[in-house]
């Protein structure tokens, strides 16, 4: 078995542990401000710390897992994604479809924005044309088409698409509405939704958001009158304060985070299976030239990779190797094979198609996913053992990594990265990661460059498919024709894990690792 470097490991380890008897006194001084006068928080505010900065309230182009707790406490969808991966209805009270290419929506009754405002019909064809027009927008790749909106009546709409899309309920979940007027194609940085809280002050360059209960909210009242959003990058800071009391709720621990805090009086863990696929995913935008380009280089690259000594060693088996080009808990997960670590086939397969002195670049962003540079420094030993140079570039949250996956700066060959399917639905995923044309590509709106016009069309074949059989049919051999593309060198599926404090009820964790703000309740 490989022998991985220990370095970050031990000292992260040990960081947590002499951190706790150290006390926290050292770091308390950026959370004073929305602090209790015993410098916890106050018995009515809830404080959440996030792993990475949530940078908008908006998610046109920001929706990593934790952000959507706190994006749909304040903007919401005409749907949302249940406990069960379901779709339920939200700023809707109808959505059903009525031919293969027409859905019929009724927008609630009564519902108004936090300013007073009423819900319109032409908020909900506003957003859509937003969420379309905006560059490198996440949610724009998930959709194979975006609907026309038809008014019928004040309340009553269709939405009209050209080809079927028989999963338009769910794919609406990610829409969050805003007033017309006030919408761009952009992250807005308003605060102004129909949810159950508004923003009353916030700094995005630090990722701290203060949010109070919404006097105009159409549902139930929520439970908590006041909530505050933390930036914590470093996980060390997150867990110490947690057990100091200074946070309610820390979100993506890693196993050594979750050692430290299992058992402990006053925490409580909370654990979901995850709809997330983390990848260490290959630049598809090099010329026909490069080794990268040869699907029989990047599958031989893969040989090096030791999946079982990551997954035990590294990730300590909190995740599990990927099957497949999706997660195995999505619905239409079809399983195409398995990673195989075998380092001399590796290095015989490049000698024989001449791939010699290769020098690879692994960028990833801090907090991607649990122990990520633990990974990246695993990586770069079982890579040099095939005689493969690695170089490893670490991007902090909000930097620019965004320009460099767009191939707009500078150049690379693999990216860390986590995807996630936000509906539950694999073809959700395929849809977001591997349906790029060469369209799309002109304004680098594909996912990492990933074009290939025979899975585009599998793809396609499959999300307009009615038939829930023989969808599942067609979802299954475009799967097979993806894995075959050799995307990913590795890939694995995590699972969702946060801990809070005891005094934190109502925290229902979902496998899109977040949960409604609405159902939390804070005990004495």
């Amino acid at each position: 078995m490989t022998v991985l470097p220990q370095g970050s490991e031990i000292s992260r380890r040990r960081l947590l542990q002499f951190g706790a008897a150290a006390g926290f006194l050292l770091g308390t001084g950026s959370m004073a401000g929305c602090a209790g006068p015993t410098g916890l928080p106050g018995p009515s505010t809830l404080t959440l710390a996030l792993n990475r900065s949530l940078v908008s309230l908006d998610n046109k182009l920001n929706q990593f897992d934790a952000a959507v707790t706190v994006q749909r406490a304040v903007r919401q969808g005409l749907t949302a994604i249940g406990p069960e991966t379901k779709p339920i209805l939200v700023l809707a009270d109808r959505f059903e479809m009525t031919s293969p290419t027409v859905w019929t929506v009724r927008l609630r009754e009564g519902v108004k924005y936090s300013d007073g405002t009423p819900l319109k019909i032409e908020d909900v064809a506003t957003a859509l044309k937003m969420y379309q027009q905006v560059q490198g927008s996440f949610v724009a790749g998930f959709f194979p088409e975006f609907p026309a909106v038809v008014p019928v009546d004040d309340r009553t709409f269709r939405m009209e698409s050209k080809n079927p899309i028989p999963i338009l309920d769910s794919l609406m979940s990610m829409i969050l509405i805003s007033p017309a007027a006030r919408n761009k194609p952009e992250e807005l940085q308003e605060g102004v939704g129909t949810g159950p809280y508004v923003v009353t002050k916030f700094n995005r360059g630090a990722g701290t958001y203060s949010l109070k209960r919404n006097e105009n909210y159409w549902g139930p009242a929520p439970k908590v009158d006041n909530v505050e959003v933390r930036f914590l990058p470093e996980e060390s800071s997150r867990v110490i304060a947690l057990r100091s009391g200074e946070v309610d709720v820390i979100d993506s621990i890693t196993p050594d985070s979750r050692e430290q805090l299992a058992g402990l009086p006053g925490v409580v863990l909370a654990e979901a299976s995850s709809l997330r696929l983390n990848q260490i995913f290959y630049n598809f935008r090099k010329p026909s030239s490069h080794p990268l380009s040869d699907v029989r280089v990047r599958q031989a690259l893969s040989w090096a990779v030791d999946g079982e000594a990551l997954v035990k060693d590294v990730l300590v088996d909190s995740v599990s190797e990927a099957e497949g080009v999706v997660p195995s808990s999505l619905t239409g997960f079809a399983k195409t094979g398995n990673y195989t670590y075998d380092p001399e086939k590796a290095k015989a397969t490049l000698k024989s198609l001449g791939v010699t002195d290769l020098n690879l670049k692994i960028i990833w962003e801090t907090g991607e996913f649990a122990s990520d540079t633990s990974v990246m420094e695993a990586l770069v030993e079982m890579f040099g053992n095939i005689g493969v140079k690695t170089q490893l570039q670490q991007f902090e949250p909000g930097g620019n990594i965004l320009a460099w996956r767009q191939g707009k700066q500078g150049d690379w060959d693999l990216l860390g990265n986590g995807f996630s399917s936000p509906t539950g639905l694999a073809i959700t995923m395929m849809q977001g990661m591997y349906a790029g044309t060469a369209e799309k590509e002109k304004t680098r709106d594909t996912y990492q460059g990933y074009v290939v016009p025979d899975v585009q069309a599998k793809i396609q074949a499959a999300s307009s498919e009615v038939d829930p059989v023989r969808r599942g049919q067609l979802l299954a051999t475009a799967q097979k024709a993806i894995w075959d593309t050799w995307p990913c060198a590795w890939a694995f599926v995590p699972k969702s894990v946060l801990a809070h404090q005891q005094r934190v009820a109502g925290l229902a964790l979902a496998p899109t690792n977040s949960y409604p703000l609405v159902d939390v309740r804070l005990e004495a």
